[in-house]
C-alpha cells in the first residue's frame, strides 16, 4: 500500500483537535506526521497515521468527514537548499505540490518528506531521475512502515501525539 495522508476540516474552537485525537487514540492509531492550519472559523488537519483505512472508518463513525490522498516519500540531505532542489525539479515540470509532511522517521541520518502532488506518477518519476528517491521511498513506504522505524513510543502516550 502506498503512503497516504488523511485530511479533515474542523471548527476552530478549543477541544476540536482533541476530539480527533481521542477517537484515534482509543483505537490505538499512531501518528507519523501532523499538520494544522486555521482561519478564524475553521482549521484544516492533515495526518499520516499507522492505519489510514481503520482511521478513516473510526473518524467516519465519530462524525468527521475526511479524505485520503496518496503521498510520495523522498529523501533529503540534512542541509540548506535540499528541499528547494526537490521543489524546483517539480516546478520546472509544472507539477503542483498540494501537501508536504516531514516524517518522524529518517533513512540513516537523512530526513524523509512526504509530498502530495497533482500528478503523483510524474512527480515520482522526476524525483527518481533527479536522485531524490531512496530505497525506502522506492518501495512505496507504507504508513505502518514509517511508524515501525520511528522511535519507540510507550503505548500510554499514543493519545498525546495528536
Amino acid at each position: 500500500m502506498p503512503l497516504r495522508e488523511i485530511s479533515l476540516t474542523l471548527p476552530n474552537r478549543p477541544g476540536a483537535l482533541a476530539g480527533v485525537a481521542r477517537a484515534l487514540a482509543k483505537d490505538r492509531i499512531n501518528l507519523a506526521a501532523i499538520g494544522v492550519d486555521s482561519t478564524p472559523s475553521k482549521g484544516r488537519v492533515r495526518l499520516i497515521v499507522s492505519d489510514p483505512d481503520r482511521a478513516m472508518r473510526i473518524l467516519g463513525e465519530a462524525g468527521y468527514e475526511a479524505e485520503v490522498r496518496e503521498m510520495l516519500a523522498v529523501r533529503l540531505e540534512d542541509r540548506a537548499g535540499s528541499f528547494l532542489r526537490v521543489l524546483e525539479t517539480l516546478a520546472k515540470a509544472k507539477v503542483n505540490i498540494q501537501s508536504v509532511a516531514i516524517l518522524v522517521t529518517r533513512e540513516g541520518s537523512q530526513p524523509l518528506v512526504a509530498l502530495g502532488a497533482n500528478d503523483l506518477p510524474k512527480a515520482r518519476r522526476l524525483l527518481k531521475e533527479a536522485g531524490f528517491a531512496s530505497q525506502l521511498a522506492e518501495r512505496l513506504v507504507t504508513n505502518s512502515d514509517l511508524l515501525a522505524t520511528a522511535p519507540t513510543i510507550p503505548p500510554e502516550s499514543v493519545g498525546l501525539l495528536l
